[in-house]
């Protein structure tokens, strides 16, 4: 809060989304901290709490595990087929999970766009772009590639697409503006998904559009009516 927005002149100020700052900077000064979660238990005395610190907790303790995501699973398959990789990995019960949790972002974006919290152009061209990449990839390799439905519903898409890249101080402004930025945003998620080394991308997918967000609103502001349009100076 205080680098990504107070230092800009704070609320409404600050170009960079302040969420997306805090997370990306975490994930990239700390990658194992932030990619090894520490098991859940309920600590009933000090040393309790002091054995799930030190990692010191015997199996029969843990009533719970963390482990890879499906994007991260899916991602780091090796030269495994689609087909062989689903038989062989155990995530059904993850996927079924993360789709129940796609489902409620989806409801809650919606509810956003009925209450007309948010404008349908942002999250409608990122999960587009994002699906039409998606199918033409899986189009040409379905053994290597997941389809489009499995990259809207796993990892931060939905999430992202109708609470992140909506936030209005700093994504763009104008309908066109909009339209464009959530373009990109999906571009660059399938880019980073498919060749890049983070499985799920949105982050840096927002923050690398939020530096184009002035470009944008420069060359994609509506001409007032009655005038007429006039080349925009750089």
């Amino acid at each position: 809060m205080v680098v990504a927005k107070q230092l800009y002149g704070g609320l409404g100020h600050n170009p960079f989304n302040p969420a997306m700052v805090g997370y990306a900077l975490l994930l990239v000064s700390f990658p194992t901290y932030m990619t090894l979660w520490p098991v859940p238990h309920q600590a009933g005395s000090m040393a309790t709490l002091w054995a799930q610190v030190s990692g010191t907790l015997s199996a029969a303790e843990l009533d719970a595990l963390s482990g890879a995501t499906p994007l991260d699973a899916f991602k780091h398959k090796g030269l495994t087929g689609a087909d062989e990789f689903w038989a062989a990995a155990a995530l059904e019960d993850t996927v079924q999970a993360w789709r129940m949790i796609a489902l409620a972002w989806l409801a809650g974006g919606l509810l956003l766009l009925f209450k007309r919290v948010i404008s349908w152009h942002i999250p409608v061209a990122m999960l587009g772009s994002m699906a039409l990449i998606a199918a033409l990839l899986y189009g040409l390799d379905s053994d290597h590639y997941a389809s489009p439905l499995f990259h809207l519903t796993m990892g931060a898409a939905l999430f992202g697409a109708f609470f992140i890249a909506t936030d209005p101080v700093s994504a763009a402004t104008s309908r066109r503006g909009k339209l464009l930025f959530g373009i990109g945003i999906g571009l660059l998620v399938m880019i980073i998904r498919t060749f890049g080394g983070y499985p799920d991308a949105v982050a840096f997918a927002v923050l690398l559009m939020n530096l184009c967000v002035p470009l944008l609103d420069l060359y994609s502001a509506p001409v007032p009516t009655g005038h007429r349009p006039q080349a925009r100076r750089p």
